[in-house]
């Protein structure tokens, strides 16, 4: 599992995420949001 900060807003797995917050997805899909840039790595916190 990876955080990331959403740029955008979506929908995964039924849960509404907003853009500007944190949120923890699985890594295949936090990988392809960053690289696509819907999302953002989060290093710390």
């Amino acid at each position: 599992m990876k955080k990331v900060k959403m740029n955008v807003q979506t929908m995964y797995h039924g849960e509404l995420l907003r853009a500007g917050k944190t949120y923890e997805v699985e890594d295949s899909t936090a990988d392809r949001w960053i690289a696509s840039k819907i999302a953002e790595k989060v290093e710390k916190e």
